[in-house]
């Protein structure tokens, strides 16, 4: 219901009931999210819960008033504030540039009213930045009526000329401000079909500036940021190999049999895949295979001259007979993450059906033709993209070394001595602007060794970086396999002669390597140099991070107190000089 292609009218039909059957399902996070908006939105703010829901987000709406966004951000607003957002949502469309130019007006003239609408919209983003949570602002559709014709994309006073540049503004500052996320409903309504995209009636009679049948698309964009925002983006693209990455049966024809290339219009569709899939690969996503093949047969087909994809782009490789499922749960250990991240691609309808009545949570994509598959994969927003830092970039290659590191283990019976042949180094530091990005994005993606399940935005991380009142540790872990960039970050308040950690989180892709006595030890240190002397650990359940439950305890803990899923710990570190005993060369790394 909630993935493209979307059917709009049963959504719009449905959605009380639907809103019911996905409350059943229990186990959200909450949001709260500001609406402010240019043109009617209660529609919207509807059926956007509808697809939050479905993302496992359970909002709570503030719903400013009829076309004040503006003023509501510009001007002290007390309940705004009171409502403490964790992320506002600014709608508005072309409907809302107050200082279009009208045809035929002076390239001056028309260079002063993009100036006054600029600094309007700045203003007002920048006042919305002071509630230091995300601010997600859509950019602009064209108008759909052209007084000077194809002219207007290149005379000064065309209006879709002007679209153009204040949409290439907006692009521009968000690329500098990373608390602004554009909703790109220019590409949305040019998708659409911009005649369809909006209707003048209805606008006139309910001040709709959209259509809808396309609330529903809308809503979907904007619930994709969200998620992808709060770490709730799909990681790992699992694809069955015989006519879903090429044509033909890899096992009967042989590679120079399959059709893969431009040599044929079916040949070409296959390709298309691969290259999204590979661009994919190149922005962190985990490409996996899940063929019923023989292994060197499947492989042999990444030989074929117009393959985009090679062997080594996939972290995952399972071709044998056993049932998929059974592998997704293979894969998932082996990845160290949960079937519930994973995308599922198949050309059989069975095993479609077999996996979607697995359990496992996995996506499974729907397709009728491998032409569309693209297209369904990127409307679907399963990889929304809010940022791309270097561990992104790098993180196939991480993989790829973490598979080494696993069949070197093989080789030792003893797992400390596993450990001391990794020759790990552990880099540690502040939270610097550097490193900013990177650690805003691990806290928000950790599921599993996350203690407080609490989420940060980066205005919050930059804030906290430049509190004295704050002991903060990142770590970079590097071993002779490679470099798996920063893995771990630790945040604790202090509090008189008590610090409290309130955040303590580590990537699937270096648990058990010790990492975390690394990092307390580190935070025991600074906190003696404070005269701080004991620390209060925090520990909020949830149904990942179970992994982590003991780990307070572990560590010379006791607990103190219980109430409704939290636990509070507390050790006094007075006159403590105990080894930890970490297998791991510790590093200060300054900026």
């Amino acid at each position: 219901m909630f993935r493209y292609p979307l059917d709009s009218s049963d959504i719009l039909r449905r959605r009380r009931a639907l809103k019911r059957e996905l409350l059943s399902k229990g186990g959200f996070v909450s949001k709260r999210i500001a609406l402010l908006s240019g043109s009617t939105i209660g529609e919207i703010k509807n059926i956007l819960e509808l697809f939050l829901l479905d993302n496992g987000i359970e909002p709570a709406f503030f719903e400013g008033e009829f076309n004040r966004y503006s003023e509501e951000l510009l001007f002290d607003n007390p309940k705004l504030r009171r409502f403490n957002p964790d992320v506002i949502y600014i709608h508005t469309g072309v409907r809302n540039i107050e200082n279009m130019p009208s045809a035929g007006e002076s390239e001056e003239a028309a260079g002063a009213l993009m100036l006054a609408e600029w600094e309007r919209i700045e203003s007002t983003l920048l006042r919305a930045k002071e509630y230091g949570c995300p601010v997600i602002a859509n950019n602009f559709e064209y108008p759909s009526v052209r007084v000077l014709g194809n002219r207007e994309a290149y005379d000064p006073s065309g209006k879709i000329r002007f679209v153009s540049d204040l949409n290439m503004k907006l692009a521009d500052f968000a690329r500098d401000n990373d608390f602004l996320f554009l909703n790109d409903i220019n590409f949305l309504s040019g998708w659409f079909g911009l005649e369809k995209w909006a209707d003048p009636g209805y606008y006139n009679s309910y001040k709709y500036a959209l259509s809808p049948d396309a609330i529903p698309l809308l809503c979907l964009s904007i619930s994709s940021i969200i998620k992808s925002i709060f770490g709730k983006n799909k990681k790992a693209l699992m694809l069955d190999l015989d006519d879903t990455l090429w044509g033909g049966t890899i096992g009967d024809d042989g590679v120079d049999g399959i059709r893969l290339g431009a040599e044929s219009p079916e040949g070409m569709a296959f390709l298309d895949l691969q290259h999204y899939a590979r661009e994919l690969r190149g922005i962190g996503v985990l490409l996996g295979v899940f063929s019923k093949n023989e292994k060197e047969a499947a492989q042999s087909g990444f030989s074929h001259p117009s393959s985009a994809l090679t062997r080594d782009d996939f972290s995952s490789f399972f071709a044998d007979w056993n049932h998929k499922p059974d592998n997704i749960v293979a894969a998932a250990a082996q990845l160290n993450i949960g079937s519930d991240f994973f995308v599922f691609i198949d050309d059989s309808r069975l095993e479609r059906e077999l996996m979607e009545q697995s359990g496992l949570g996995v996506e499974v994509v729907s397709f009728d033709t491998p032409e569309r598959l693209p297209e369904v994969l990127s409307m679907s927003g399963y990889f929304e993209t809010s940022s791309i830092s270097e561990d992104d970039l790098n993180r196939a290659v991480m993989y790829r070394d973490d598979a080494g590191r696993k069949a070197e283990q093989t080789h030792f019976s003893d797992y400390d001595e596993y450990l001391k042949s990794l020759e790990m180094t552990a880099f540690l530091s502040e939270f610097t602007p550097q490193r900013q990005q990177r650690i805003t994005q691990l806290i928000n993606k950790t599921n599993q060794f996350n203690l407080t399940t609490r989420r940060y935005t980066s205005e919050e991380i930059s804030a906290i970086q430049n509190d004295p009142g704050y002991i903060k540790v990142a770590a970079r872990l590097k071993d002779r396999f490679g470099d798996n960039g920063i893995v771990s970050a630790l945040i604790a308040k202090l509090n008189g002669d008590r610090a409290v950690i309130e955040l303590f989180v580590m990537s699937c892709r270096v648990f058990m390597r010790d990492l975390e006595l690394a990092m307390f030890d580190e935070l025991l240190n600074r906190a003696k140099a404070l005269g701080v002397s004991e620390i209060e650990g925090v520990f909020i359940e949830s149904k990942k991070n179970v992994f982590v439950r003991e780990l307070y305890l572990s560590l010379g803990f006791d607990e103190i107190c219980k109430n409704e899923g939290e636990v509070r710990f507390l050790r006094n570190i007075v006159d403590c000089n105990e080894n930890l005993n970490f297998k791991i060369e510790v590093i200060h790394e300054q900026e």
